[in-house]
């Protein structure tokens, strides 16, 4: 086992029915992208050992990706809440430049009018530009015999949260990497706010 491979990822990758979930890890919800999360890059090392883990163990890996067309409803210019971030094809949609890829992504938010914060409102990702609409986040899982999900990424109080509840509710085990999520906190507490809630809905919070 790698010296960064974190024990408790040697023995959930051990789990025949276990995958990792990463959500959002962007060059947009990093330092110095349009909607940066504080100290959103610390979260990189730490999946990484995961990612090592559970790809030694040939468990399922899935990352999540931000994927808006131009105008996406949940910009500033639109009325939502964000400014323009992860526009489809540009640097800022990419994966942080320090992230292991080596798995399965599902995109998400590509819809123009729709919101999508949950990687459960995802499609499988095809191509440089493209989705599978008719592969879905939840299907796929089962399809590979997961029960058990281990999530981390960005941001604790957005989309990792948003994930979460939706895997609970799809039936599925769910844990909350701590040392691999960091939050918005556009008030002060939401990331903290966040994380008692999904533990009060059922998922465990590891680390």
């Amino acid at each position: 086992m790698s010296d960064r491979v974190p024990i408790a990822a040697a023995e959930a990758a051990r789990d025949p029915e276990a995958a990792l979930v990463i959500v959002d890890v962007q060059n947009d919800f990093c330092p110095g992208g349009a909607l940066a999360v504080p100290r959103g890059d610390e979260v990189v090392p730490v999946l990484n050992g995961w990612v090592e883990a559970f790809t030694a163990a040939g468990r399922p890996v899935v990352y999540t990706q931000d994927w808006h067309p131009e105008g996406h409803i949940s910009f500033r210019e639109r009325g939502g809440p964000w400014p323009v971030h992860c526009v489809q094809g540009t640097r800022g949609a990419d994966f942080h430049p320090g992230l292991a890829v080596r798995g399965t992504v599902f995109r998400k938010g590509f819809d123009r009018d729709r919101e999508a914060y949950s990687g459960f409102d995802g499609a499988l990702a095809r191509g440089e530009r493209g989705v599978d609409p008719g592969t879905g986040l939840a299907g796929w899982l089962r399809e590979r015999g997961v029960r058990r999900l281990y999530v981390g990424g960005l941001a604790t109080d957005y989309c990792v949260r948003a994930t979460v509840l939706d895997g609970l509710a799809a039936g599925f085990e769910v844990s909350v990497l701590i040392p691999a999520v960091r939050a918005v906190d556009v008030e002060p507490g939401d990331g903290d706010r966040a994380l008692r809630e999904m533990q009060e809905k059922g998922a465990r919070l590891v680390g």
